[in-house]
């Protein structure tokens, strides 16, 4: 159940992030620009008019069309001609979002998921795809561990520490106390905050994104790329704490 938990909020975190992504630009553009909030509110809704109509689009027509070409393309028989169409849908929907659409990338990745698992050959497209998502993976730690200065912990070691703070404690409290509003056991509230002690990928997304559009500084990206980094080097140490704290729950819990 702790893990049910956990990973649906890491879902809708990550939700969450996509749309930060997309409404980041229509924010800052009117901003960086001085215009007046009716400026913010215009842009505000035509990139949530353009991200409406994708996804209507995608609901609508991608979970009709694409099956079925997928299916055309299983049909052939050739398990190369396969992998490389379900490439080509994802990246083409990826790319067509930002183009036609004017959303993120990563919003068209996410949909394009979406689109591609109503098919019926949606455990095999994912099986097909294990040597590419483990390239990928690969290859994005590699850029990230090419962006991090480690330089950085000795310059400001005090801010490092800080962004390593607001990630493990306060979002882990955070996340206790919502546990705990819903009712749900001590123990399960601990273990919950504790998955929760770290951030992820769509960290590093939203930091450069940020910093692109001039809305942080490019010290921002260091800071949060070590405190990511250190976060998730020191996350298994929570979780023996965690467990600890949960053995002398269940221990005073216990009828003497």
């Amino acid at each position: 159940m702790d893990g049910r938990i956990a990973t649906g909020w890491l879902i809708v975190e990550d939700l969450v992030m996509v749309l930060a992504l997309v409404l980041l630009p229509a924010i800052a553009v009117p901003f960086g620009m001085h215009t007046m909030s009716t400026g913010v509110l215009v842009a505000l809704g035509m990139t949530l008019a353009k991200v409406g109509v994708f996804v209507a689009v995608m609901l609508v027509v991608g979970v009709r069309l694409l099956p079925w070409l997928l299916d055309q393309v299983a049909r052939t028989g050739s398990r190369e001609l396969f992998t490389v169409g379900v490439v080509v849908a994802a990246l083409g929907i990826a790319f067509g979002s930002a183009k036609l659409f004017g959303v993120s990338l990563s919003l068209g990745a996410f949909f394009a998921g979406v689109v591609i698992n109503e098919s019926d050959h949606s455990r095999r497209a994912r099986k097909e795809l294990l040597p590419l998502e483990d390239a990928f993976v690969v290859l994005f730690f590699v850029s990230v561990g090419m962006l991090f200065d480690p330089a950085i912990l000795v310059r400001q070691p005090l801010q490092v520490l800080a962004v390593l703070a607001i990630i493990i404690f306060g979002k882990s409290f955070v996340a206790l106390l919502i546990v705990l509003a819903f009712r749900y056991p001590l123990g399960s509230a601990l273990m919950i905050s504790a998955s929760l002690a770290q951030i992820g990928e769509f960290s590093f997304i939203l930091a450069g994104l940020s910093i692109a559009l001039d809305i942080l500084p490019a010290l921002a990206r260091d800071l949060i790329l070590a405190g990511a980094l250190l976060s998730i080097t020191l996350n298994p140490l929570a979780f023996r704490v965690v467990g600890a704290l949960q053995s002398r729950i269940a221990s005073r819990a216990q009828p003497s």
